[in-house]
């Protein structure tokens, strides 16, 4: 599974891109708005983590981007606000799927990317036919 994280805190970013590449997952992270657009252009990701309050840029022009140029990558946005508490988010962004605090811990943020990013797969089921009456 490919997965940009977009983190203004070069720090914080780090610590989740280590915990999802433990998990197989390929990271590329950056810290900027100018640097997801290089990402955005240079290849397609199943999912982002776009930290909403970028110190440099617009998260929802990262968002805009990616929707436009690959419209099948779902985005988990964090923050470390209570903007958008209410949810609104989602009707902002068209490939928002989930919304955390940035203090979320990583294993439960790569829980969720794994989740929506598609890299969780059901069991199969398997049928077990018996035959209760020996013959």
């Amino acid at each position: 599974m490919k997965v940009l994280i977009v983190e203004s805190q070069p720090e914080l970013g780090r610590l989740w891109q280590n915990h999802m590449q433990r998990q197989g997952m390929e990271v590329r992270l950056v810290t900027d708005q100018a640097g997801a657009a290089t990402a955005l252009h240079a290849q397609a990701f199943d999912i982002i983590v776009l930290d909403l309050v970028i110190s440099r840029g617009s998260a929802f022009a990262i968002a805009d981007l990616a929707s436009y140029r690959h419209p099948e990558t779902r985005i988990v946005f964090v923050t470390n606000t209570s903007f958008f508490s209410d949810g609104s988010i989602f009707n902002l962004s068209a490939n928002a799927c989930a919304f955390l605090q940035s203090d979320t811990p990583p294993e439960d943020l790569t829980a969720m990317v794994q989740h929506y990013g598609g890299g969780l797969t059901a069991p199969r089921a398997h049928a077990v036919l018996e035959n209760p009456v020996a013959g």
